[in-house]
């Protein structure tokens, strides 16, 4: 019960996380939004070692590098994908894809059979993209082909992190998760630099006048979604090291529910009726990927 618990809260707010970088990379650039959720990040995951434990190993940093590689790639893309399309729609989507690859990779690499739960969920996400994508009527809502291929991505980098992430070893505690945080913060900090170094006179003083507006309360929830991004990690991974896997994968699948939820109540994104069944589709295909 108390895995359970753990995991299901943990999906809330990572789906929470999910909303607050987004609304954020509204305010200001993707890049930017994902450096600060990683310092944020960062803050918690230090002093949680102390309370999850774990042992450094080179191997297993090196895991957690090739995460926070693959993360940073994945919240660039999902964020900005946020900025200018539904999030509604696009956070069952990448979180479907994120379950899709590495069953994918279990059949294609590591020599395993699709169960029947598998084949299931994947008709679910088939018929589920198409409903959300496809429907028409008058509130229906169809992204756009850029951030929906920047979801494509997104989806495709989260089922590559997790891949590497279960080549660590259990004894490793939050230590991968710290590594990654700090990669992607080395990735993204170098990224902003060089783009700030790129820009023109011009847009540098464009982009001052604009920082004492806007750009302030999308600091503020950019952290705020770095805090709530490693809480949910610390969550689910204490829920992975006293409970059933199968029960945490199943609950931690609903995440997406957490941004739909605040994309409905606080954005008042709305969708057709075809879609918000190919939502319910797409949840359940995540589910079933989980089970499977």
């Amino acid at each position: 019960m108390l895995a359970a618990a753990l995991a299901l809260i943990g999906a809330m707010i990572w789906g929470g996380a999910d909303f607050l970088g987004g609304l954020a990379s509204r305010r200001m650039a993707a890049v930017r939004v994902t450096l600060f959720t990683g310092l944020a990040a960062l803050v918690v995951l230090l002093p949680s070692q102390l309370l999850v434990g774990g042992t450094w190993s080179w191997a297993d940093s090196g895991w957690g590098a090739g995460v926070g590689a693959l993360y940073a790639v994945g919240l660039v893309c999902l964020y900005a994908g946020f900025a200018t399309g539904p999030m509604i729609i696009l956070s069952p989507l990448a979180a479907v894809l994120s379950a899709i690859v590495p069953a994918l990779w279990a059949v294609a690499v590591e020599g395993e059979a699709l169960g029947p739960l598998a084949w299931v969920g994947a008709a679910c996400a088939l018929t589920a993209v198409v409903l959300i994508t496809r429907a028409r009527g008058e509130h229906a809502v169809r992204p756009r082909a850029v951030p929906l291929l920047l979801t494509v991505i997104a989806g495709v980098a989260f089922g590559a992190f997790v891949i590497l992430l279960d080549r660590t070893s259990d004894a490793s505690g939050v230590t991968p998760l710290i590594v990654s945080r700090a990669v992607l913060v080395a990735l993204t900090g170098a990224a902003v630099v060089a783009l700030a170094v790129r820009r023109r006179a011009a847009t540098r003083s464009a982009e001052t006048a604009l920082s004492a507006g806007s750009r302030a309360p999308g600091l503020r929830i950019a952290l705020a979604a770095g805090v709530c991004d490693a809480a949910a990690n610390v969550l689910i991974l204490l829920a992975l090291r006293s409970g059933d896997l199968a029960i945490v994968g199943v609950l931690q699948a609903l995440y997406p529910g957490g941004t739909v939820l605040l994309a409905a109540l606080v954005l008042r994104e709305r969708l057709a009726s075809p879609q918000w069944i190919g939502l319910a589709l797409a949840l359940g295909a995540a589910v079933l990927f989980a089970l499977a």
